[in-house]
């Protein structure tokens, strides 16, 4: 297998997670997104939008973050990262879709680009993304009031815990006030995980 991520793609970060927590080997083909290198043709006939992560598995080439985390389940049943109780799957998929479909979407470097071509000076645009990534992990972190089990959805990381953990690291990069303690605590949990350790930023090849 082969991923074409970024170290600090969030969406990356999941798939690297997810892989990790399968026991899936894998070889890693770094894209600066800054330097727009996910624009590049070559990149193109594999990802038309020109995002990361792509995961590329023999002549088969699989996109989107979520799509790939759910073939890898499908593929590796062991260990689940999606319930068996299928009420308990919807849940863990909805919070998951809360950080992949409506936060990270409007915070994302593409979305931010646009917002500075319209003229928006830098201080609004950094508020809109912490103002987002503020109103999602509220609505997370109301998701799952009420219980007390280790991670998001239970006693072992979900799909649920694979989407929350890199976006804490961005909301750390736009100054948000993390007063989640409970999303803080599942975080923690997490990161003394080899397997979501590992994935960090930090400890990737390219991480500047």
């Amino acid at each position: 297998m082969l991923l074409h991520g970024y170290f600090r793609s969030t969406a990356s970060y999941r798939v690297r997670i997810a892989l990790n927590l399968k026991g899936v080997s894998y070889e890693d083909a770094f894209h600066h997104l800054r330097r727009g290198e996910q624009n590049a043709p070559e990149y193109l006939k594999l990802n038309p939008q020109g995002l990361l992560p792509t995961l590329e598995i023999g002549d088969a080439v699989l996109t989107q973050s979520l799509a790939i985390c759910e073939y890898l389940e499908d593929k590796y049943p062991e260990p689940a990262i999606l319930p068996a109780d299928l009420m308990e799957r919807a849940h863990v998929r909805a919070f998951a879709q809360v950080i992949a479909c409506d936060i990270h979407p409007v915070q994302n470097l593409k979305i931010l680009a646009r917002l500075r071509a319209l003229g928006i000076a830098e201080d609004d645009v950094n508020a809109w993304a912490r103002t987002a990534i503020e109103e999602g992990l509220a609505a997370c972190d109301a998701l799952i009031a009420g219980t007390d089990t280790p991670f998001c959805f239970g006693q072992a990381p979900s799909l649920a815990d694979i989407c929350l953990v890199p976006q804490l690291v961005n909301a750390r990069r736009f100054g948000v006030d993390l007063k989640w303690e409970r999303l803080l605590a599942i975080e923690a949990r997490c990161l003394a995980l080899e397997s979501f350790a590992k994935a960090s930023p930090d400890r990737q090849p390219d991480a500047e």
